[in-house]
């Protein structure tokens, strides 16, 4: 790589408001009552000093000085198809560029500071292993603050959840898993790699019933849906009865789906306490042609981000993503709000950064798979600590500011307690 391209994190410049003079004054007061940790809590979120940021429009800049965030070797919490270096990952340079918005600066993921805000609340994450891999990415940072963690930190797998507790802050942060958000036969989270997704596209109280309580809703629901057939089913699994019919309007299904995703929304959520974000869809990087590459590569052997601005990649599903935006926009007509976290474009830079070849295969792979690397570099997900780390950070953003306003350029990007 170009010296040129690895620009080091130097001081944050941070364009505050003429208040900035006196409400740093107040800060140092607060902090010097409540502690270290809150003060760096405060200072990380620009409450009222930036008014407009678009946290999704930027570049990545390489930064060896504050990353990685954790070691994911030393993460207790890890998953096997994320652990990277567990596996053999020997360039850990993906781990060292951080996301620069164009207008502001990134606030830093401060564990304290969203444990205290979680006080008492259930933070949920709902959906496949995109969602998984953010959800893990979390406790990652979680656990790398927070010094004894084996004593205040615990988590246990129940059915289709894995629920972490912070009992110190009697915190809860939550992942289910239903990857078409409906009932499916891909819902069981060990045994889910099916040929022939089968999907009651009406059907989602058995898995909804457990989001009842949370606090706060994190969904994602994108990659079962990229595929181009898929079965609906009417009645139940196992039914003699049951109608079942291939279909090829992937987009449709996937409308309907989300439709009765909205449904149970509407009538299920509770406005005052609930807060619900949706994630955007998590880019692949399968077409090596995207930046340059001979016909047949991907995203083994990559080392660096894509640095041209602009870039979006030839499998990054602009359709997909429309349905989600409409079925948001439609339920803020009907008094819900969802924050859409367009995290897309941001991750499709970096091709670098997903697992390849350095990941738990959960099958015996062939002599000739061996052989070629790319036949079964595993291109979807993402390495930890990674790309996901900075999904959390601007989770976090809105999380930390849910009781303020936070207006960016576009509206896409509003987001208040509403």
């Amino acid at each position: 790589m170009a010296s040129t391209q690895k620009l080091v994190l130097g001081a944050l410049n941070v364009s505050y408001n003429f208040h900035f003079a006196g409400l740093l004054l107040i800060t140092f007061v607060i902090a010097s009552v409540c502690g270290k940790q809150y003060f760096q809590g405060l200072l990380m979120i620009p409450y009222g000093f930036v008014q407009h940021c678009d946290l999704f429009s930027g570049r990545w800049v390489y930064d060896n000085v504050s990353y990685p965030l954790y070691k994911g070797k030393q993460c207790s919490f890890m998953d096997d198809d994320f652990a990277c270096e567990k596996f053999g990952s020997k360039d850990l340079d993906y781990q060292k560029w951080r996301w620069q918005p164009h207008d502001c600066d990134l606030p830093r993921f401060n564990a304290f500071a969203l444990l205290k805000k979680l006080r008492g609340k259930k933070l949920v994450f709902v959906g496949d292993t995109l969602n998984r891999n953010q959800f893990m990415s979390m406790l990652c940072q979680i656990e790398s603050s927070i010094p004894q963690s084996s004593s205040k930190l615990s988590h246990v797998r129940k059915g289709n959840s894995i629920i972490f507790k912070a009992t110190e802050y009697n915190a809860t942060i939550e992942f289910y898993w239903a990857p078409l958000l409906v009932e499916s036969n891909c819902d069981d989270m060990e045994i889910h790699h099916v040929q022939d997704c089968i999907v009651r596209i009406k059907a989602i109280e058995k898995h909804a019933r457990y989001w009842t309580d949370a606090d706060i809703l994190v969904f994602d629901s994108f990659a079962r849906w990229l595929g181009s057939k898929m079965t609906l089913l009417w009645g139940s699994f196992g039914s003699s009865d049951a109608i079942y019919k291939e279909v090829e309007m992937r987009l449709r299904v996937y409308e309907m789906a989300l439709n009765t995703w909205s449904d149970w929304l509407e009538n299920h959520i509770k406005r005052t306490k609930t807060k619900l974000f949706f994630m955007s869809l998590s880019p692949y990087h399968k077409n090596g042609e995207d930046w340059g590459m001979d016909t047949g590569g991907n995203c083994y052997n990559e080392t660096e981000p894509i640095l041209s601005e602009g870039h979006w990649g030839s499998l990054t599903d602009r359709g997909t993503m429309q349905i989600v935006e409409s079925a948001i926009q439609k339920l803020k007509t009907r008094g819900l709000k969802v924050h859409y976290l367009n995290i897309t474009q941001l991750s499709d830079y970096k091709k670098d950064a997903h697992p390849s070849i350095y990941k738990k295969f959960w099958m015996n792979l062939t002599e000739e798979q061996l052989a070629n690397p790319m036949s079964h570099s595993d291109c979807d997900n993402w390495c930890l600590s990674g790309v996901p780390d900075v999904w959390n950070t601007i989770l976090y953003s809105y999380i930390m500011h849910l009781r303020s306003s936070y207006v960016a350029r576009d509206t896409k990007y509003l987001y208040s307690d509403g």
